[in-house]
């Protein structure tokens, strides 16, 4: 019986994924194509081919922050299967609405920062009901978060966001 709920667990997994692949492509194709085409430096078919082009070599040729954050925000030796379900089904549906409703009202948002934030999100909300629902410390949850690499991604895009605290501003001659 509970093989059969994880393999029922694992195909609306693969079917959500199916979504958020959708709607992340769609949020990274609006934030690279909009101000080209608003600007109209080429035909929309020109723009189009060269962001494909570079979507396939940044696909081919990254091992980027998805593998940081797959590995580092949380320990999952600590979790059980159900649990690891339950986040990663969390992390899907929340970024599917999240990233549809960005898109929907054409606000900027990076994919790879949603869902790190989602996941850090998800893995810190199990990790509490685990800890609460076994009578221990909160103190604890450093055990369920790998806090050292998760504040180091959380550092790395805060201080990598265009924030007009970080922008620096060149002299106009």
């Amino acid at each position: 019986m509970s093989t059969e709920i994880f393999l029922v667990g694992v195909g609306i997994l693969g079917f959500i994924a199916l979504f958020d692949i959708v709607v992340g492509v769609s949020n990274d194709a609006v934030n690279f194509l909009n101000s080209s085409i608003g600007s109209r430096v080429a035909s929309r078919a020109t723009i189009i081919s060269v962001a494909s082009l570079g979507i396939m070599v940044g696909v081919t040729f990254s091992s980027g922050m998805m593998e940081v954050a797959r590995k580092g925000i949380f320990h999952p030796q600590f979790f059980t299967m159900p649990e690891l379900l339950t986040i990663f089904l969390a992390v899907m549906i929340t970024d599917i609405i999240l990233l549809d409703l960005f898109n929907t009202y054409g606000l900027p948002t990076s994919t790879t920062v949603s869902i790190v934030f989602e996941l850090l999100g998800a893995a810190v909300a199990v990790s509490l009901l685990k800890i609460l629902q076994a009578g221990d410390s909160l103190i604890t949850i450093v055990d369920y978060i790998n806090s050292a690499k998760a504040i180091t991604i959380v550092l790395g895009i805060l201080l990598s966001w265009r924030s007009p605290l970080f922008v620096v501003r060149w002299p106009s001659f």
